[in-house]
């Protein structure tokens, strides 16, 4: 496959990021990395190398992004408000620097946005707080609570980030529209998480597939798995 870098300077973050893509064309594909992973972590683990069918035939661009958990969610060393913002300075960074710049690949201008673990969690709460921009959320073993790294403390910027939260009273048409893939196992430790998001869907009769697979752990091999089914849907 085709590999690119790509390093910026970010006003949405104040800081440089950096993100790899795969491919020279085809439908954009974001995939979020798992808790603190860098955005290398689904290259090193093999899960983008599961896609290189569809990105080496034009169907499918992957992008991957760098992630700042280390300063927002799980950064115990500032306020939780503090966490939560730069949380949402992620949030704009994706939305107005990576999209803009990827979802014109093809005719729809939107884009798809997929995770595992906590890139899960990112790319559920990034599709349903942006459903104009999303076509496809691909979450795979996602968590989808975020109040467990706030000790507590409560703000809009934990609401607005807190899929569980909003999304009961989330009524943007594109949600209808939106292919909305929740993928777990009977393993997973995850399970929970996504019996819960789903029955919120189900609630709104927000079309969705809560994918369940067999006796399967929280991990890669899995994820590995999920991918390219997933990704052969688009």
């Amino acid at each position: 496959m085709k590999e690119t870098y790509h390093k910026w300077y970010s006003p949405s973050l104040g800081k440089e990021i950096e993100m790899l893509a795969y491919g020279d064309r085809g439908y954009p594909v974001v995939l979020f990395p798992s808790s603190m992973g860098r955005y290398y972590e689904s290259k090193d683990f093999g899960l983008v190398q599961t896609a290189e069918w569809f990105v080496d035939r034009g169907f499918i661009q992957i992008f991957c992004p760098d992630s700042i958990d280390a300063l927002s969610w799980y950064n115990k060393g500032v306020h939780p408000g503090q966490r939560a913002w730069n949380h949402q300075c992620y949030d704009n960074m994706v939305l107005r620097e990576i999209v803009p710049a990827v979802r014109w690949n093809t005719g729809t201008g939107k884009v798809a946005v997929a995770g595992a673990s906590f890139g899960g969690y990112h790319a559920a709460n990034f599709a349903f707080k942006h459903p104009e921009t999303v076509s496809h959320l691909f979450s795979m073993s996602g968590a989808f609570d975020i109040k467990m790294f706030m000790d507590g403390y409560y703000d809009d910027n934990v609401y607005f980030n807190n899929p569980v939260d909003y999304l009961p009273g989330n009524n943007h048409p594109a949600l209808w529209e939106m292919n909305i893939v929740l993928g777990t196992s009977e393993w997973d430790i995850c399970l929970n998480a996504n019996q819960r998001l789903s029955g919120i869907l189900s609630e709104k009769n927000v079309p969705h597939w809560l994918d369940m697979r067999g006796w399967e752990a929280h991990d890669w091999p899995l994820w590995r798995e999920m991918f390219p089914h997933y990704l052969s849907l688009i």
